[in-house]
């Protein structure tokens, strides 16, 4: 398989705020030979547990930047992947090469390369769509132990509401999407350099297929890419898992809020009650020093 893509220069991360972690390529993936992945990797690689921070549309691992100093401080490893289209990672240039197997399948490949083991899956937007269906696969289910998650849901093809049916038709009919801008939107208290950090992985419209084309792929309908594995993952979150689980809402997401989450609440089995960041936004993990503090008292107890 050859899939054109366009690799954003390296320049244009020089002066990313508050985001000096080692940063590791791969582009031997298989399936995705020629393409080139990008994941942060700090902390002890034989650390007890570690934090696999999956990010999701338009964003890329910097949305972790407030988490994971936290995560590093009780010890714990650090993996946060960009998805390709994302963040340092390659950027496919055809909307057609982006689909939710692509992806999902590109994370399980990911984590067997590293053997990452003792996982907590930290997700948030397409990193939960994504990562929530992880545990269906045999080989990634022994290596998850606890789950925090934010903002987001499962794909069961239940049809979508009007407010994510105005963001789809918007992303796809918008080349040269305003990433930063629409960030910022529900995150009024970012800087213009975090900004302008939102917007570095993409120099040009060419870069953003994968921002254009995300929201058209979820899995909101019955026939759609995605559907049975979420109804698969939904089955282990309600009746097969028995880690220790923590719940954060950005009650401010006007699409993914308090109602969206707290039905997601009643799938994952013995999860505790969420933590509700009144002013938080879709994007959470910018209120995510709080929430990951919360999130660690939690797995303590």
């Amino acid at each position: 398989m050859t899939i054109k893509a366009l690799r954003t220069p390296d320049e244009r991360f020089a002066n990313i705020p508050d985001f000096d972690y080692p940063v590791e390529y791969v582009d031997n993936l298989p399936g995705y030979e020629g393409l080139r992945i990008a994941y942060v990797d700090a902390g002890a690689a034989d650390a007890e547990h570690t934090f696999l921070c999956l990010h999701g549309e338009p964003s890329w691992s910097f949305l972790y930047r407030r988490m994971i100093p936290v995560f590093l401080e009780s010890g714990a490893r650090v993996i946060a992947p960009d998805l390709l289209g994302f963040g340092r990672s390659d950027k496919p240039v055809e909307q057609s090469d982006y689909s939710f197997n692509f992806h999902r399948d590109y994370l399980l490949a990911l984590v067997k390369r590293l053997n990452l083991k003792n996982i907590t899956l930290v997700c948030q937007d397409w990193g939960g769509l994504l990562g929530l269906t992880l545990p269906v696969d045999d080989d990634f289910r022994p290596r998850l132990a606890r789950l925090l998650v934010m903002n987001t849901g499962l794909g069961l093809g239940r049809g979508m509401t009007e407010g994510f049916k105005a963001w789809k038709q918007y992303a796809l009919s918008t080349p040269d999407l305003p990433i930063g801008p629409l960030i910022a939107r529900g995150t009024p208290h970012l800087t213009e350099a975090e900004i302008a950090a939102y917007d570095a992985p993409f120099p040009s419209p060419e870069y953003k297929a994968g921002a254009q084309v995300f929201p058209a792929l979820v899995p909101v309908e019955p026939d759609m890419e995605g559907v049975d594995v979420s109804k698969r993952a939904a089955k282990f979150w309600s009746e097969d898992w028995s880690g220790k689980s923590f719940m954060a809402i950005g009650a401010a997401d006007p699409v993914l809020g308090t109602e969206a989450m707290m039905g997601l609440h009643k799938l994952i089995k013995g999860c505790p009650d969420p933590l509700i960041i009144k002013d938080g936004g879709h994007f959470v993990q910018e209120w995510g020093e709080e929430i990951a503090r919360a999130a660690l008292d939690s797995f303590a107890d």
